[in-house]
């Protein structure tokens, strides 16, 4: 009897373990994911994209979204917080491309893999990064508004938050372009941090300032591009008679473009949030994970996966124009 109740307690230890090993392998990869704000439509389409990941969808991953709320401070406690949750993994979209590192630091020393999407960290301990070339961003709306007025003329230029990677870097490409022409001027250029109601009221004292003057607007951001533009009509005058850029292929963006009174360039949110997480995966799962988001295969050629090892993977630009606009509506 005693040899018997032995056996049984042995089966049951087994069976025990075997039951929570089991249990443990279907845990879900816990991802957080730090994002500077949720208040602009672009990171709340990069929000979107990124709870309905395939990963996310069935349960591989679980991702919760930490709003940044445009302060670096904000985000360096919600590191703590991830941290000390013991997250599997951080994917990072930082305000500020210095102040984001001591974060960067603290999970690193923690053990955890942070990757970078969207916007830069200066710091080499990222695990990866996928975003976008803000520089080139940057030459493709100056040479959109350069284009439209004959390469002379004046300019005004609507700055993102002065030290996120995204300003600086699209600030530099705009500036490549200017440097190529000499007939340009610049009349006033200012931070209007993301925001359409600041590029409004930046662009109404400019209109007052220099009537008649201006003839483009570079945005380093399509919000604030809406809003000089809303400048522009509360003045009575014509959109038609300035050239406007901005950046992201916001919705609002994408039926200014099909209406005629701006450009755009189409950042890839979805691109960016869900490659960021497939590596991610990567990293908490290893070698073995294969990509679960279909923007590999749209993006086959120009982003090569590599088992998620890379340490850039760089999402194409795609230029809003007449023949792609209402494709690009479609899918809002």
């Amino acid at each position: 009897m005693e040899k018997s109740l032995n056996l049984k307690t042995v089966f049951a230890a087994a069976a025990a373990t075997l039951f929570s090993a089991a249990t443990l392998a279907q845990e879900p990869v816990r991802i957080g994911a730090a994002v500077y704000g949720l208040q602009g439509e672009f990171m709340q389409l990069w929000s979107n994209a990124a709870q309905q990941h395939p990963a996310v969808k069935s349960g591989v991953a679980e991702v919760t979204v930490f709003d940044g709320r445009y302060d670096a401070l904000v985000q360096d406690n919600q590191f703590d917080t991830m941290i000390t949750r013991q997250f599997d993994a951080i994917i990072f979209v930082p305000i500020d491309a210095d102040a984001c590192i001591s974060s960067v630091a603290k999970a690193s020393a923690a053990n955890i893999p942070v990757i970078g999407s969207n916007t830069r960290c200066n710091t080499d301990m990222l695990a990866s990064f996928v975003g976008s070339d803000d520089v080139k961003a940057g030459e493709m709306v100056a040479e959109a508004v350069l284009s439209k007025i004959g390469n002379k003329g004046n300019v005004v230029i609507l700055d993102g938050p002065i030290g996120q990677s995204a300003q600086v870097d699209r600030g530099a490409g705009i500036k490549n372009v200017l440097d190529k022409n000499p007939d340009v001027t610049v009349l006033e250029q200012r931070t209007a941090n993301w925001s359409r109601a600041e590029a409004l009221s930046l662009m109404e004292n400019w209109l007052t300032a220099h009537q008649g003057e201006i003839d483009g607007i570079i945005a380093q951001n399509d919000e604030m591009a809406l809003g000089a533009i809303e400048a522009i009509t509360a003045a009575g005058l014509k959109v038609e008679d300035f050239a406007v850029a901005g950046v992201d292929g916001v919705t609002d963006a994408l039926n200014a473009v099909k209406s005629g009174t701006m450009v755009s360039v189409l950042q890839d949110a979805e691109a960016q949030a869900q490659g960021a997480i497939d590596v991610a995966l990567a990293r908490a799962k290893g070698a073995e994970y294969k990509p679960m988001s279909s923007i590999w295969e749209l993006y086959a050629g120009e982003m090569e996966w590599n088992e998620g090892k890379s340490n850039h993977y760089n999402v194409p630009w795609t230029p809003v124009t007449p023949d792609n606009v209402d494709e690009l509506l479609s899918k809002r």
